[in-house]
């Protein structure tokens, strides 16, 4: 039976919001979260962006040391044959997703006429064919604006993706214009004729990027192929942002006629989600909206009589899912007297008190010495105060620390 899979891509698009943005250290920590959570795959970057190259290099050797492990790490390009031999001078990856535009709108408005629907599909068959060449174990081919794309040339686009040996068809509903009826259609079709598997890729722009992200799911299931939903982390990403991890996982586990009939990705356990919303929110310094599904303040807060009577009664009368599924019911401990942090400027003696409350011990002062330059680093890469998590990595995997924060023009 096909399955639905996560692909988050907040290290992809989520970095993309505009004004906003990850330092390589943050982007690490996210894929770590998102391995601890199960989750299928990460889109960790650009493999042909100069300041991502270390990053990806240090990510990719965690990876090989089974430290982010089983998730697979991604990178995005252009479909083009410049971009996939750049990729491979720069890093070795073995999953890539390659982009183009197929709409009408973009070839005439974004290509100015410099490209045709013809060259679109020779310069996706090249660069496919070139990334299998190259060793590449997966390919996504995303169809930037397919749901403004004419599904005959579509249909096309993702045949000659599969024929030249694309893993699975990226249908990007890139300004969220899809509904969920018009994509369930749409991808019910696509997924039947080429028979591929469908990857979703839906934005927020009309507020139905988890809705589509689902009915879209649902239409390749419904043709016998496998779904996987680009999500982010809090709904991040460019203008309104794309579908949302933690509502995506919930829709597809809680939702009537999804959760009793679809099957979700084993791995995924959703207890990890207080603390990665919680995580990202402080990277992005963007505040978790008190109506957040599954992790704002108020997602199980009850005020008015009737509610609060019926939810004392029987949590079910009042809540479709409980706390607890998403890993919140702690007591939050706020440290309200002397406080020492890590810090650009931090001396050794408050350094080795901080670690030491972590149950960090180093072999002498020379190790201790080695963390704390690093950790001062990090702090000057980051800008803000480091969390427990990016101090224990750090100790824990120095080089790899070293070289993700390494970010030289």
């Amino acid at each position: 039976m096909p399955k639905i899979y996560i692909i988050d891509v907040t290290n992809r698009d989520g970095v993309q919001t505009s004004r906003l943005g990850l330092a390589k250290l943050q982007k690490t920590l996210i894929n770590l979260y998102l391995n601890d959570m199960g989750i299928f795959q990460s889109e960790m970057g650009f493999p042909v962006t100069r300041h991502e190259i270390n990053y990806l290099k240090g990510n990719l050797r965690l990876a090989e040391k089974k430290v982010l492990s089983p998730i697979r790490l991604s990178g995005w390009i252009r479909a083009i044959n410049a971009d996939v031999r750049e990729t491979f001078k720069n890093i070795k990856i073995k999953h890539l997703n390659l982009s183009i535009s197929t709409s009408k709108q973009m070839i005439l408005g974004k290509f100015q006429g410099r490209k045709s629907k013809k060259d679109i599909l020779r310069l996706m068959k090249n660069s496919v064919v070139l990334a299998k060449e190259k060793g590449t174990k997966s390919i996504g081919v995303n169809a930037e604006d397919a749901s403004r794309t004419e599904l005959d040339y579509l249909i096309e686009f993702a045949s000659l993706a599969k024929e030249n040996g694309a893993s699975r068809i990226r249908y990007c509903d890139t300004l969220g214009y899809d509904s969920p009826f018009t994509i369930y259609e749409r991808i019910y079709k696509l997924a039947k004729e080429v028979r591929i598997s469908i990857e979703l890729h839906c934005h927020n722009d009309l507020g139905m990027a988890v809705a589509s992200s689902l009915a879209g799911a649902k239409g390749a299931l419904d043709a016998g192929f496998n779904a996987y939903i680009n999500t982010t982390i809090n709904g991040m990403g460019e203008r309104t942002g794309n579908a949302d991890l933690v509502s995506v996982i919930l829709a597809v586990q809680k939702s009537s006629g999804i959760s009793d009939k679809y099957k979700l990705d084993k791995k995924i356990d959703l207890r990890k989600a207080w603390k990665l919303a919680h995580y990202a929110s402080y990277a992005f310094d963007v505040p978790i909206p008190i109506n957040q599904v599954g992790v704002g303040a108020n997602a199980f807060a009850h005020e008015s009589g009737i509610h609060v009577d019926g939810a004392l009664k029987d949590r079910r009368n009042y809540e479709l899912y409980d706390f607890e599924d998403l890993g919140r019911g702690e007591p939050e401990i706020i440290e309200t007297g002397r406080m020492i942090t890590v810090g650009e400027y931090s001396g050794i003696k408050g350094f080795r008190n901080i670690y030491g409350k972590l149950e960090i011990e180093f072999k002498g002062d020379k190790e201790a010495r080695k963390i704390l330059e690093l950790a001062r680093y990090a702090n000057v890469h980051t800008q803000k105060p480091l969390t427990e998590d990016e101090l224990k990595f750090i100790a824990q995997y120095p080089e790899e620390a070293r070289q993700i924060m390494t970010v030289a023009p």
